[in-house]
């Protein structure tokens, strides 16, 4: 089961780390798109800050399992808020869908450290 879990972290911490970097640099695309979910500049760079430890937390989690299980519960209830502003925002059904999809897998893996345990 080590392999499950070692592809599940490196995407997961792939995938937030390209969504971290921009909402700490204030990237122009990022700045707007959490301006129209009625985030702060403020709120998305501790949201980027949150999205970095989660990843350091993936990989770590890796060596050390309890701290993996942690950053995934985090992602998943960082991502249940993003449903929550993109529900709020009337954003499509398609793009509420990612961060539902993110925060499954987030549990998938928490799920498959715990069998694994």
């Amino acid at each position: 089961m080590h392999i499950p879990i070692l592809v599940l972290t490196l995407i997961l911490a792939a995938v937030f780390v390209g969504t971290a970097v921009p909402k700490l640099t204030g990237q122009a695309q990022m700045r707007e798109r959490m301006e129209h979910l009625g985030v702060s500049p403020g709120l998305t760079r501790l949201l980027g800050v949150l999205e970095l430890a989660a990843v350091a937390g993936l990989l770590l989690g890796l060596l050390w399992p309890p701290l993996g299980i942690a950053a995934a519960i985090g992602l998943a209830l960082q991502m249940v808020g993003a449903v929550v502003y993109h529900a709020r925002a009337k954003d499509p059904a398609a793009m509420t869908l990612t961060p539902v999809i993110f925060a499954v897998a987030a549990v998938a893996l928490v799920v498959l450290h715990v069998l694994q345990g």
